[in-house]
């Protein structure tokens, strides 16, 4: 087993109008000895914006705004812009986040220079409705995927909200690896309860044809289902993957379906450097699951949802949510975390 020493919350509501009810699910994006804290602000009423912290070193907090960084601008996102995550690529920062606008959860973009000014991009994940979806996955081979992949389009036939044109694909958990492989930007996301993978060259490539395709082969785009049963309920990818000798390193959150409710656990997985699509090892068991009084207890129970990590030294610090309700942090030795990965390849 891993050894975990949790170091407590960091971020934790305010006063402050904009994150009155929760601070949670952080983007990090480490530069040197400082770390940029990009973080879900949640106020009353459910209504999420992102706020901005920043770290020197792993926990020193040595500034955070009074006012949200990034706003709700879009009716795609009217109701949230939640669950950043952070790269910089090149010259430009790329913020992967849910937009939220009360019915619809789905994947959107938003680039930066500056961490000052920001240029939002829209909706990059499919744009379909549950019908299109069921379509489109069983008209190639969708009988071979995880019969959870269905599981949404069942629930909404269901209800007869199956051809609602309002009501889209889910597609959350939109994570970029920090450099190009093959020349390619690689992403990663949730059509649930997997995590799969887009690989392109240009931003442009996303269009409805491309995800039509995609889908149609959805199959072949998956790196990892539920497995174990910390995991059976579905996965989500947390931080953006970290590059190491042995491969990608990424830590992800697992759900555990229980008789109580459900756990989010964090798990943690290794995928291959020059292609990350194919899967070399993943821990048969969390990496850490909620066991603090405030991981058990919150707006939402039984929460341990990592989000972000940093590297000082041989320490791996993750940055995750706990219980959506405050941002907490977990340190591990990262050659020990390699370690007890590769003797599961």
């Amino acid at each position: 087993m891993i050894t975990i020493e949790k170091l407590g919350i960091l971020l934790s509501p305010t006063n402050l109008d904009f994150e009155n009810n929760g601070v949670f699910n952080a983007g990090i994006y480490q530069e040197g000895e400082i770390l940029h804290i990009l973080y879900r602000a949640v106020e009353h009423g459910n209504f999420s914006t992102i706020g901005y912290a920043k770290t020197e070193g792993p926990l020193n907090i040595i500034e955070r705004n009074e006012k949200p960084l990034i706003q709700r601008d879009f009716d795609y996102e009217k109701h949230g812009v939640e669950d950043p995550r952070i790269v910089k690529i090149e010259d430009t920062y790329y913020i992967t986040y849910t937009a939220y606008d009360g019915v619809n959860a789905m994947g959107a973009l938003a680039t930066s220079k500056d961490l000052i000014h920001f240029e939002k991009h829209g909706i990059i994940t499919p744009h379909v409705n549950y019908q299109e979806y069921e379509d489109y996955v069983n008209c190639c081979g969708g009988e071979k995927l995880n019969p959870k992949y269905h599981q949404y389009y069942n629930l909404f036939a269901q209800i007869g909200l199956v051809e609602d044109e309002f009501r889209l694909l889910r597609d959350k958990d939109i994570v970029l690896f920090p450099r190009k492989v093959n020349g390619k930007f690689v992403l990663l996301h949730r059509i649930w309860p997997g995590i799969q993978i887009v690989q392109f060259e240009d931003w442009k490539e996303l269009t409805e044809p491309f995800w039509e395709d995609y889908l149609k082969n959805l199959n072949d785009y998956i790196v990892l289902d539920p497995n174990d049963p910390f995991e059976v309920d579905y996965i989500g990818a947390g931080g953006p993957p970290i590059e190491t000798e042995f491969g990608w390193l990424l830590i992800y959150h697992g759900v555990q379906e229980t008789v109580t409710g459900k756990i989010y656990h964090a798990k943690a997985a290794l995928l291959q450097l020059d292609k990350p699509e194919i899967e070399l090892a993943r821990l048969p068991y969390p990496l850490f699951s909620p066991s603090k009084s405030w991981e058990i207890e919150g707006v939402v129970n039984n929460v341990v949802f990592p989000t972000g990590h940093a590297v000082f030294g041989d320490d791996l610090y993750i940055y995750y949510g706990v219980a959506d309700r405050h941002v907490a942090v977990a340190k591990c030795n990262l050659n020990e975390l390699l370690t007890e990965l590769r003797k599961q390849s």
